[in-house]
């Protein structure tokens, strides 16, 4: 300290000690405040982002844990249902008409679901309760028991979601609900799918169309592959296909690329599968909003509802080869890659995958949804894509295993309105060296699908 620095403190402290107790006392209040900005201010600068990411790795943990737990079971209850699917598939309107009363009762508010975690990440909505989690993963379980057409996922997004939101209340950190909210999307999808990298592309895009939420990136990242390590750690089995081994003589990187260059005829047919993905996956999404609000403007009473259609499609679901078309469709993905050189469109039999596959399952799935059945559309859109490829694989001259590996991602990709999610669940799933097919046809679905989604997507408006 200098004399000049001296002399300030000499003339403050005279200041301070003439001043009244009142005086006094308001300007330690306003030097504690400044103490606490500026520490807010670093916190902010150097320490959020640390402390997010540790957050997000026990936020990882725990939805993996969870989406392990609810994916076992899952795969419990299809199994009782498939063994004996004429005891339970009767039951669809019954266990229908409790969901919603479930709901009425326990769970008000948290049956709009994917809805209310959108909501939330917008900044429409403040709260995300977590009696969402049990209802949700009650209600799809009972769902699946009794053979409605639906998916698994908005299960996984919703328990990452609500925990990442509350979770975020205790940190005092700006933004760090939605930050935390994206993490806890990240984590349910990849411990339900063990698809970390899709995961992570899935929750940074899927909110705002056109823009990757990169402020989310490390937590995501950190969130996403926890939970798939726990998950995985925990017993859930992964759905991968070793590509290669069922065309081997035919490769895509010998299909795309050749001694002359670029293989421009191949390229134009895999644009073309993009199309008709796109057409499909952007179908889907078109189709299942008019078909929500459709039942409910013929139907405006919720449990008339669910109780009216849960009967059609009980009927409908054991007309169709008893089942065939309930619960996840994992078993018509199967099909499509068990034995490709069966997969016969044309031929019968249980062993074949039929033309009317991708149709059935697409229309059963809206029904199911809109009328207020739970678990998702990401599944059965697996099959959706998997089936329709199958089908349009000579038509296009396309392998048939790369046609159904290329609709399986691609047509999620164009009911999603996602472009990277798809492209790494592809190589996730069926190999990293199929990621440039996989690239092209989703680029181009994306483009095709007409904007459509299933989640409450905000548009990016271009000033």
């Amino acid at each position: 300290m200098n004399f000049r620095d001296f002399g300030k403190y000499n003339q403050f402290k005279e200041q301070f000690a003439g001043m009244s107790p009142e005086m006094k006392e308001q300007m330690m209040r306003m030097a504690k405040e400044q103490m606490k900005a500026r520490f807010s201010a670093f916190v902010q600068k150097w320490l959020s982002l640390p402390i997010l990411t540790i957050a997000a790795l026990a936020l990882g943990a725990l939805v993996g844990a969870l989406t392990a737990f609810f994916g076992q079971v899952l795969l419990a209850v299809s199994a009782v249902r498939d063994a004996n699917p004429l005891y339970w598939i009767p039951g669809l309107a019954l266990i229908g008409i409790a969901i919603v009363l479930g709901y009425k009762k326990f769970g008000k508010g948290t049956e709009r679901g994917m809805d209310m975690v959108f909501g939330v990440a917008h900044g429409k909505e403040n709260e995300i309760p977590l009696r969402m989690i049990p209802m949700v993963a009650v209600s799809t379980w009972l769902t699946h028991l009794f053979g409605g057409s639906a998916g698994r996922e908005g299960v996984a997004i919703q328990i990452g979601a609500t925990l990442g939101h509350n979770i975020s209340k205790k940190i005092p950190v700006e933004n760090a609900g939605k930050i935390l909210l994206i993490a806890g999307m990240a984590a349910g999808f990849a411990g339900l799918f063990q698809t970390p990298l899709a995961a992570i592309a899935l929750s940074l895009e899927v909110l705002l169309v056109g823009y990757l939420n990169l402020s989310a990136l490390l937590p995501a990242t950190a969130a996403a592959f926890t939970a798939y390590k726990v998950s995985e750690m925990l017993g859930l089995e992964k759905f991968s296909v070793e590509l290669h081994t069922l065309f081997p003589d035919s490769n895509v990187a010998g299909l795309l690329w050749s001694e002359t260059g670029l293989n421009i005829q191949f390229v134009l047919k895999l644009a073309l599968l993009g199309v008709l993905f796109g057409i499909v996956g952007g179908g889907f999404a078109k189709m299942l909003s008019i078909a929500k609000k459709l039942f409910a403007n013929k139907l405006p009473n919720a449990v008339k509802r669910i109780a009216f259609v849960g009967i059609a499609l009980s009927l409908l679901l054991l007309l169709f080869w008893q089942g065939r078309y309930a619960g996840l469709g994992t078993n018509l993905i199967d099909l499509c890659f068990a034995n490709p050189q069966a997969a016969n469109v044309n031929a019968a039999g249980d062993a074949t995958v039929f033309a009317c596959d991708w149709i059935l399952k697409f229309a059963l799935t809206i029904a199911t949804i809109a009328v207020g059945f739970k678990g998702g559309e990401v599944t059965p859109l697996f099959a959706i894509g998997a089936t329709f490829g199958t089908w349009v694989a000579a038509m296009v001259g396309v392998p048939l295993p790369l046609a159904a590996a290329l609709g399986y991602a691609a047509v999620f990709g164009g009911a999603t309105n996602t472009l990277l999610a798809p492209i790494f669940i592809g190589a996730e799933i069926f190999g990293f060296d199929t990621l440039p097919a996989f690239f092209i046809v989703c680029v181009v679905a994306f483009v095709c699908n007409g904007g459509q989604s299933i989640y409450a997507q905000k548009k990016l408006r271009l000033k």
